[in-house]
C-alpha cells in the first residue's frame, strides 16, 4: 500500500500510482533480458554454492552444458511467471523449480556438471546408433516441413 505522504509529494492520487504500477508490471513481461542475465544477477545469490563436503558440483562455464543451459532457461522463465503471484508464486517457484533443477544440475553422478570437480570439462553427448531407414517418419505438418514455404 502506498503512503499517503508519499501520494502528496509527488502530486499523484493513489489510484494514479496505481495505474502506473500496473502498467510497469504487467504480467508476460521480462524482467531479465534473458538466462545468462537471470543467473549472473539473481540466480546465483539465491543459491548456496556448493561446498566440498555437500559433494554438489557447479561449473562456472554453466552455459556450456547443454542440460545446464535448458534447466536454468526453464527454472528463469517459472521465475519470471511466478513473481507475478503475490500469494504463492516464490514458494512454487522454490519448491517446483529452484529447488529439484538444483539439485539436479548439481549432482555429483548424474549431473550435467559431474565432470566438472576441478573446472569446466568438455560434456559428452549420449552414443546413439543411426536408426534403420524408414522406421521414423516426419510428425510435422506439412506446412512446418518449409519455413520458407508462403501458404
Amino acid at each position: 500500500m502506498t503512503s499517503p505522504v508519499h501520494d502528496e509529494e509527488r502530486g499523484e492520487s493513489a489510484e494514479d500510482i496505481r495505474r502506473e504500477e500496473a502498467n510497469a508490471a504487467r504480467p508476460g513481461e521480462l524482467w531479465y533480458p534473458n538466462v545468462a542475465e537471470f543467473v549472473s544477477d539473481r540466480f546465483i545469490y539465491l543459491v548456496s554454492r556448493p561446498t566440498p563436503e555437500s559433494g554438489r558440483v557447479w561449473c562456472p562455464e554453466w552455459y556450456r552444458h547443454a542440460q545446464a543451459l535448458s534447466r536454468l532457461d526453464s527454472v528463469w522463465r517459472a521465475w519470471e511467471n511466478l513473481r507475478w503471484d503475490p500469494g504463492l508464486g516464490m514458494s512454487s517457484w522454490w519448491t517446483h523449480h529452484a529447488d529439484p533443477h538444483m539439485r539436479a544440475l548439481t549432482d555429483p553422478v548424474t549431473g550435467p556438471f559431474a565432470r566438472c570437480v576441478d573446472g569446466h570439462r568438455q560434456p559428452e553427448p549420449l552414443p546413439i546408433a543411426e536408426p534403420p531407414e524408414g522406421l521414423f517418419s516426419d510428425q510435422r505438418p506439412p506446412s512446418i516441413r518449409d519455413p520458407f514455404a508462403l501458404d
